[in-house]
């Protein structure tokens, strides 16, 4: 008899394979691309922390000289600038080879590197919250890499010519419009300078930023990889929003700074734009479509703890600089100083000599009497 099944006979249903199962060595090479581009990332994130505290300790040596230069031209200055140049191109090179939704949150990585290499640049104090934030930030870290959408797109022009006259992305753009012209007239027409406004102004121009820091660093590792793609028109449409993004961004961001103290503006600044960029690479790329919502919750868990952890590293760090617990005069020629000045908030005069002498005591009824 023939062992070949008849017309009638039924076949047996195949079972459906994982991707993994299905496509073993493509599932391995898209794990190796984005961890090439957590690595890209985190590396930056480290190198522009560190640049950070060079340029700080340059001034901070050039402060201490009897005739200080100006700090262009100190040398170490500058290999602090090349560093950080170095950083965003790292940063500039990981959106290229991995989702937004996972590059973006890494830039915690960049505070909490920076809380370590104060240590050895600046001689800072390495505080219990600092350690903590630490370790919530790497948790989160950790949650973000592993429950992130594990998606490799090939980004080319028509891509992203698709995704830009998309319905999903069009909405997205006159919300964003709309919200960005209502806040700017509060701030410039009410002068509502407030935090929440600054930087949600940043934060909107930080998702067009995003969006096309994704699509140029993609067109480029696609015109290495595979066929050129600088020669359409969508590549420098995305570079002129690259551009004019950052430097408002930017701007606003300056603005933000001189109202309020660092230790205020870098968490909230974190959150905010952490938050557009996965907002934006979730609508204008798609990157957690078909996700599930387990993987979702702790993706987002993941995040929370690394707010937590940068919060917990700024918190209060600005304060411990500016505090003094006393004033030195130092020598004073013709006057004998016993000891230091105490400052006292609650009195007339600014401060009172431990001998209790009668100098203090004039210059406060003379202050009293005007």
């Amino acid at each position: 008899m023939s062992s070949t099944p008849h017309k009638g006979c039924v076949r047996p249903v195949s079972v459906s394979k994982s991707p993994l199962e299905k496509h073993p060595f493509k599932f391995f090479a898209d794990f190796l691309i984005h961890l090439f581009g957590v690595l890209l990332a985190i590396l930056g994130n480290l190198v522009i922390s560190i640049s950070l505290n060079i340029q700080k300790y340059s001034h901070l040596q050039l402060a201490q000289q009897e005739y200080p230069r100006p700090y262009f031209k100190s040398m170490l200055w500058w290999g602090g600038v090349i560093l950080m140049a170095l950083g965003e191109t790292g940063n500039f090179a990981a959106y290229g080879f991995a989702p937004i939704t996972l590059i973006a949150p890494l830039g915690c990585m960049s505070v909490t590197g920076s809380a370590i290499t104060s240590v050895v640049f600046l001689k800072e104090n390495l505080r219990a919250s600092d350690l903590l934030g630490m370790t919530l930030a790497f948790a989160g870290m950790y949650l973000l890499v592993t429950f992130a959408p594990n998606i490799t797109q090939a980004i080319s022009a028509r891509t992203v010519q698709y995704y830009f006259v998309g319905w999903q992305f069009l909405i997205y753009v006159i919300l964003e419009i709309l919200i960005f012209c209502i806040l700017l007239y509060f701030l410039k027409r009410k002068g509502m300078k407030h935090i929440v406004v600054l930087l949600t102004l940043v934060a909107l121009l930080a998702s067009l930023t995003v969006i096309s820091v994704k699509a140029v660093s993609s067109m480029i590792t696609f015109s290495m990889t595979d066929k050129m793609q600088l020669t359409y028109p969508i590549f420098y449409i995305m570079f002129t929003i690259m551009i004019a993004s950052c430097v408002f961004q930017v701007k606003f961001l300056n603005q933000a700074t001189k109202l309020y103290n660092t230790t205020t503006v870098v968490p909230v600044n974190h959150i905010f734009f952490t938050t557009s960029a996965i907002i934006a690479g979730i609508i204008f790329y798609q990157e957690f479509l078909g996700a599930a919502f387990l993987t979702v919750f702790i993706y987002l868990f993941g995040c929370f703890l690394s707010f937590l952890g940068v919060f917990l590293v700024t918190r209060n760090r600005e304060k411990e600089h500016l505090q003094q617990s006393y004033i030195d005069f130092g020598n004073i020629p013709g006057k004998q100083m016993l000891d230091k000045i105490q400052p006292d908030s609650n009195n007339l005069s600014y401060g009172t000599l431990p001998d209790g002498s009668d100098s203090t005591k004039s210059q406060s009824g003379e202050k009293k009497e005007v």
